[in-house]
């Protein structure tokens, strides 16, 4: 996969001079053969049963990388060796300002389980037009579907 670029995704809301912080997220991009796994947050949840990339928030001071193997242990109970950054991607939820770092990762073939998400898919980047995306991980989907 190709470095990683920079993607802002405009709000649909307009925002003034409001105190606001930025949650840093990181997300994994874990291929087998020719499909990526995808995660569905549980109904509970924020966007709750929207699909994802699986990963999660950094803790404060935590290094992206380790965070991120953290929360895929944490959610679906696997290992994976995290590679480089495949795209950020910067998004507004209302107030909320969520920076997305997502790296490319290689299964280590564990087996995922769904410890902490509702659901997760093997799929490829064409049949992820057919799964309801939080708007955070659109700009993902589309340069995935893009890629030759």
């Amino acid at each position: 996969m190709a470095n990683g670029s920079l993607v802002v995704v405009k709000p649909k809301t307009k925002w003034h001079n409001r105190k606001m912080h930025t949650i840093i997220v990181t997300a994994a991009i874990i291929q087998r053969a020719e499909k990526i796994l995808i995660a569905q947050r549980k109904g509970t949840a924020d966007h709750g049963l929207k699909w994802e990339f699986p990963g999660g928030k950094l803790h404060f001071g935590e290094d992206p990388k380790a965070g991120l193997k953290r929360e895929i242990q944490e959610e679906l109970d696997m290992e994976i060796e995290v590679g480089p950054i495949f795209e950020v991607v910067s998004h507004l939820y209302g107030e909320r300002h969520i920076l997305l770092l997502c790296y490319t990762c290689r299964y280590l073939g564990s087996q995922p389980s769904t410890k902490d998400c509702q659901d997760f898919r093997w799929v490829t980047p064409q049949e992820m037009r057919d799964f309801d995306f939080t708007e955070a991980d659109l700009p993902v989907v589309e340069k995935l579907q893009a890629y030759p």
